[in-house]
C-alpha cells in the first residue's frame, strides 16, 4: 500500500503590509559589474564594509533602509562601502496581497554559500545569483545581512560562531540582543561563507533580524544597526540619510545550545511562543514533533525565533543560554 499523502500545510494567518516596496530602478544595474550592488569609495584607506538585502525577496525592509540611504547620498569617509539588493528574482515577485510567497523562486538563497555547493553542478536561480554575487563577497572585510522575520520576536543580531562575529554585533549596537549560533542544517548562510568563519581569518559578518517583515518600527531598526556599524568602523560621523546614535544599551548575549529542525508534518508548539521569550524552567514542554516532546534544555532558555508553521526539515526554533552577565534583567518577559 502506498503511503498515505501528507496533510496540505496549514494556511498561514494574514500579516499586514503597512509600508511600499521600494523603487530600486535608479539601483539595478549597479556600478561595480554586479547587477543590484552600489560601491562608494573615498580617498582615505579603510575596510570594505558589504551591506546585503533581499536574501529573501519579501523581506523588503532592509531594501527600504538601503534605497533611501544609497538615494541620500551616503558614502564613506573611508575605505569602500557596498550596498547590494541581492536577490532580485524573487523580489520582482512581492504582491503585498500574498507577501510570504515570493521568499525565493527557487530555494532558499540563505543555504547555499557552502564552498562545494556553490562549485558544484546544481542549479538554481538562487545558485546562480550567488555564484555572480560570490567575487564581490571574497573582497569584503565586513558584511552585514539586513533581514526581518514572519512571526512575532524581539529584533536581535546573529553574529555566527566566532569571537570577531560576537565582538563586531557588540559594536554595531543595536539590535543589543545577540545570538551566537551555528546556522541551520539544511545549508550554510551567507554569514556562514568561510571567509566569515575560517579560524585564521579576519574577515567578520553578522545578521541583522530587525524585527516582523512589514512593520514600519523594523525599517528604523534596520537603519539604527546600520548606523552602528558604519560609526563603529569609522566609516561614517552624522549623515542627514542615518539616524542620531542611540543611548548605549547593555548587550544581552546567548549562544545556541539547540537548534530544532522539524522532523514530521505534525510539528506544533504548545502554544504561540514569541521571539526572545524566556522558559524559566528546564525540561518545559515547549512543542510536539509527532510524538516527541520538545523540551527546553537548561533552565532561562531564551526562543529564538520560533517559527510557528514549520516546514518538515526546516529550523522550528533555536534555544539558547544567556552567557554569564547578560542575564535577562527583565522578569515580565519569563514564562513559567
Amino acid at each position: 500500500m502506498p503511503a498515505a499523502a501528507e496533510p496540505p500545510p496549514e494556511r498561514l494567518p494574514e500579516f499586514p503590509v503597512s509600508f511600499a516596496a521600494p523603487d530600486l530602478g535608479p539601483w539595478r544595474t549597479g556600478n561595480c559589474g554586479v547587477r543590484g550592488f552600489t560601491t562608494r569609495s573615498a580617498a582615505v584607506p579603510g575596510p570594505h564594509v558589504m551591506l546585503t538585502a533581499l536574501i529573501h525577496g519579501n523581506e523588503i525592509a532592509g531594501a527600504v533602509a538601503l534605497a533611501r540611504l544609497l538615494a541620500g547620498g551616503l558614502a564613506p569617509l573611508r575605505g569602500r562601502l557596498t550596498a547590494g539588493f541581492v536577490n532580485l528574482a524573487a523580489f520582482d515577485r512581492f504582491d503585498p496581497a500574498d507577501p510570504t510567497a515570493s521568499r525565493f523562486v527557487d530555494e532558499d538563497m540563505n543555504r547555499v554559500w557552502e564552498q562545494d555547493v556553490l562549485e558544484g553542478g546544481r542549479r538554481s536561480c538562487e545558485l546562480a545569483r550567488a555564484r555572480e554575487i560570490r567575487p564581490l563577497v571574497e573582497s569584503a572585510d565586513v558584511l552585514l545581512d539586513l533581514h526581518s522575520m514572519l512571526w512575532p520576536s524581539d529584533p536581535l543580531i546573529l553574529c555566527g560562531p566566532t569571537a570577531r562575529g560576537r565582538a563586531l554585533a557588540e559594536r554595531i549596537g543595536t539590535p543589543s540582543l545577540i545570538v551566537a549560533d551555528h546556522g541551520h542544517a539544511g545549508g550554510r548562510r551567507l554569514i556562514d561563507y568561510a571567509r566569515f568563519v575560517a579560524p585564521d581569518g579576519g574577515a567578520t559578518a553578522c545578521l541583522v533580524e530587525a524585527g516582523q517583515h512589514w512593520e514600519r518600527r523594523t525599517i528604523d531598526t534596520t537603519l539604527a544597526a546600520i548606523a552602528g556599524l558604519l560609526r563603529a568602523r569609522g566609516m561614517t560621523e552624522h549623515h542627514p540619510a542615518l539616524p542620531p546614535p542611540r543611548p548605549a544599551a547593555r548587550p544581552r548575549l546567548a549562544e545556541v545550545t539547540r537548534a530544532v529542525t522539524a522532523e514530521s508534518s505534525e510539528f506544533a508548539f504548545v502554544r504561540p511562543f514569541r521571539g526572545g521569550e524566556v522558559v524559566k524552567a528546564r525540561d518545559t514542554l515547549i512543542a510536539r514533533d509527532g510524538a516527541a516532546e520538545i523540551l527546553t534544555p537548561h533552565d532561562d532558555c531564551l526562543l529564538v525565533m520560533p517559527s510557528l508553521r514549520p516546514s518538515r526539515g526546516h529550523t522550528a526554533i533555536r534555544l539558547a543560554r544567556f552567557l554569564a552577565g547578560a542575564e535577562p534583567e527583565d522578569q515580565k518577559s519569563r514564562s513559567a
